[in-house]
């Protein structure tokens, strides 16, 4: 899918709405309009990467930021574990259809407030 087609390119650059929660000028973090927890926050790259697997070497640090917004976003919702690691939140990259990738943009999920459980899927 091309730039100009893909809906978090269109959110990023406001001609699609979102609830955003978080920018800068590497990312941009949204609510999930479908969550599956009372917490589902997406956190999406400003540049267009397909996924995990078009990632570049240059492009790992960008990927170490969506986790560092990831932890600031959970403390700011209220999710983030306390001294004795209660609470807590999971973060999931879907890779490929197979994986449940339906957007072609990278995404990171920040899913929580509420007990997880495992096997995930």
């Amino acid at each position: 899918m091309e730039e100009k087609d893909c809906i978090f390119c269109k959110i990023i650059r406001g001609e699609v709405p979102s609830q955003k929660l978080y920018e800068d000028d590497k990312v941009y973090a949204f609510r999930d309009i479908n969550p599956v927890a009372p917490v589902h926050i997406l956190i999406i790259p400003k540049k267009h990467i397909v996924g995990i697997q078009t990632l570049e070497e240059e492009d790992e640090c960008l990927v170490g930021h969506m986790f560092t917004v990831a932890k600031k976003i959970a403390q700011q919702e209220g999710i983030a574990p306390d001294e004795d690691l209660n609470r807590g939140y999971r973060l999931v990259f879907n890779v490929g259809k197979d994986a449940g990738q339906t957007v072609f943009h990278l995404h990171l999920h920040l899913i929580g407030g509420r007990q997880m459980s495992w096997p995930p899927g």
